[in-house]
């Protein structure tokens, strides 16, 4: 299953949530999203899902120094992003569970067609 527009549908809560505990840096939330079983997640799409959250104020942002290469933008979660991702989270497990009892119902059985059945 291609599960890229699934993915686009939530990463924005996705993001949210592994950044709940602990700010992060671009890359670094991309390995945690990678990590956590969304192979899939692009780099773009999540700076453009952190610059949407940013702009949108969900984050807050300050830059680290770094001896070893360019500076590091990191982001953290703030009181709106808090109450966007327990909204989602809600939304989320209201959608899941109902996909999974329409999942869940017995299915009618299907007739299989016999060699030179037409009907």
């Amino acid at each position: 299953m291609d599960t890229t527009q699934l993915l686009k549908g939530v990463l924005d809560m996705a993001v949210l949530a592994v950044i709940i505990d602990d700010d992060g840096y671009g890359y670094d939330i991309v390995r945690r999203l990678r990590a956590a079983g969304l192979d899939e997640v692009g780099d773009a799409s999540v700076y453009g899902t952190l610059r949407r959250l940013y702009s949108a104020g969900a984050l807050s942002s300050y830059v680290v120094p770094s001896d070893g290469g360019p500076h590091r933008k990191y982001y953290g979660i703030n009181a709106n992003g808090r109450a966007m991702l327990a909204e989602q989270r809600a939304n989320w497990i209201h959608f899941a569970d109902t996909l999974t009892r329409l999942l869940e119902q017995p299915q009618p059985a299907v007739p299989l067609l016999t060699n030179g059945d037409n009907s």
